[in-house]
């Protein structure tokens, strides 16, 4: 697992603030521009967040969220090239499934985790739609910066708790709104987009095109209590020691020691 590759800037987790232009969102479009980005550039460029990190400077080793999976029936949001779900089956969770938009990525995690001699049930659908994942089954249910591509919020979680076993625990980490409003400049902090604009976005990056909203985290917060999740923990402030392990003078960390730049929430199915 490279673990490096989780520092690497890029729109979604680290970075500043990139050109966007204001689109309609359609689901349809929606699901095509992003599926064609991630099949064709996808981690290459972005990078991957992966367990053990949340996101930069949030990590599962310091945070604890999951505890011992050993035994435990676990579904990845957004699975990716299958790096968290090694991650997972390596710490003897008894069951691996994940879903992905992109079939390319599906493949490259089918791939990976057979490499490293583990299975998973892996599914290409977007997280909104009804795909066949059983209900009423998992232990956990967990996406690692990759929830915040969902077209219907409200939609996703009510789903998402339907996996769930009573009790069972959803654990999600996503780029902090404040991040995306505010941008490293002349030694100092400035805002350049309005923290209350949810609107949706085109991003073009590296000859690719990426369709997004930038929440704010009450709407996550409301969106887990209408699907009937009470909030366990939730995470914010960077971890100092991940900090001055990479790049500690870096516009990014400077920024990340001032305001949050991942957030991370832990929510239990009532």
């Amino acid at each position: 697992m490279d673990k490096n590759s989780v520092y690497k800037p890029n729109i979604i987790g680290a970075g500043e603030v990139g050109c966007a232009s204001p689109v309609d969102m359609d689901k349809d479009a929606v699901y095509k521009t992003n599926s064609l980005y991630w099949n064709t550039k996808g981690n290459d460029f972005l990078g991957a967040i992966v367990l053990p990190f949340y996101g930069a400077y949030v990590s599962e080793e310091k945070f604890r969220l999951f505890g011992d999976v050993a035994g435990k029936k676990l579904l990845e949001i957004g699975c990716g090239n299958g790096q968290s779900l090694q991650y997972q089956g390596e710490r003897h969770a008894s069951e691996l499934w994940g879903m992905d938009l992109s079939e390319n990525q599906i493949e490259k995690a089918r791939q990976h985790l057979s490499s490293c001699g583990l299975s998973a049930n892996l599914i290409c659908s977007p997280m909104e739609e009804e795909c066949g994942i059983p209900e009423d089954y998992f232990d956990f249910v967990y996406s690692i910066y990759a929830i915040g591509w969902t077209t219907d919020l409200e939609g996703t979680f009510c789903r998402i708790a339907s996996y769930l076993k009573k009790d069972g625990v959803f654990i999600f980490s996503w780029s902090h709104p404040i991040h995306k409003c505010v941008v490293a400049e002349k030694n100092g902090l400035a805002f350049k987009k309005n923290y209350f604009d949810e609107s949706w976005h085109s991003v073009s990056l590296d000859e690719g095109e990426l369709t997004l909203s930038d929440r704010k985290l009450s709407t996550y917060v409301n969106a887990l209590a209408k699907a009937g999740f009470v909030i366990v923990q939730m995470i914010e402030e960077s971890d100092e020691e991940l900090m001055q392990s990479r790049n500690a003078d870096s516009d990014f960390a400077k920024k990340a020691k001032m305001l949050p730049v991942t957030f991370v929430i832990k929510a239990r199915k009532l």
